[in-house]
């Protein structure tokens, strides 16, 4: 079985495009940022590659391809912002065809205290934070201390999305230590595609700084 095989088999019935559970791998190099994001086995450990992602470095005003495999041949999602100069206005998710699959938005006000995130699918709204708030409020000290704030530190955040009508959670991504950044995404909540989910988990990472 070929890299993606299974992400298209889903594509063919957006019925099927839930992924209960998936990790998200960083690679980072001179010039580009890469994702990989992989399907959990029957063990709970990583397995097929479901999507793969390379951006240019500062450069999220561009759209952020996702691959079925790493050669860059088949694409099957993206997200991009709507306003190059307004991150605020947050993020489209696309299929190959340039149908929209969902939304989601840095809220930039309740981020000064704790990163919060909108997320917004097909009957789906839900909100986004992260789940500490004694390690946001660390990294956001930490990032002015003079000459301090230059030294890479690797906190370890989660982040909790919950409906807003009903309150259950909806998708959690938690990082894990390693030298590389490494997330376990969990998806509780059926009515959220995979794609929507993924874009927004390389996002979590991706648009952490800003």
């Amino acid at each position: 079985m070929g890299e993606g095989d299974r992400l298209h088999r889903m594509a063919a019935d957006p019925q099927t495009m839930y992924v209960p559970e998936f990790f998200v791998r960083q690679k980072i190099t001179m010039m580009v940022n890469q994702y990989e994001v992989l399907a959990a086995d029957s063990d709970g450990r990583e397995g097929e590659l479901l999507g793969f992602a390379q951006q240019k470095r500062m450069a999220f005003k561009e759209e952020v391809r996702f691959y079925a495999d790493r050669a860059k041949t088949q694409p099957v999602f993206s997200f991009k912002a709507r306003k190059a100069i307004d991150l605020n206005a947050g993020y489209d998710v696309f299929d190959p065809t340039r149908q929209p699959i969902g939304f989601f938005r840095k809220d930039f006000g309740r981020s000064l205290l704790r990163s919060s995130w909108h997320l917004s699918g097909p009957a789906l709204e839900a909100f986004g934070h992260e789940r500490n708030q004694s390690i946001a409020t660390l990294r956001r000290v930490w990032d002015f201390i003079p000459f301090l704030g230059e030294v890479w530190v690797p906190f370890i955040f989660h982040f909790d999305f919950v409906d807003k009508a009903s309150g259950q959670v909806v998708m959690t991504s938690e990082r894990k230590r390693s030298i590389r950044d490494r997330y376990v995404v969990t998806v509780p909540d059926p009515r959220l595609d995979f794609r929507l989910a993924a874009s927004l988990a390389v996002a979590l990472d991706a648009l952490q700084s800003r």
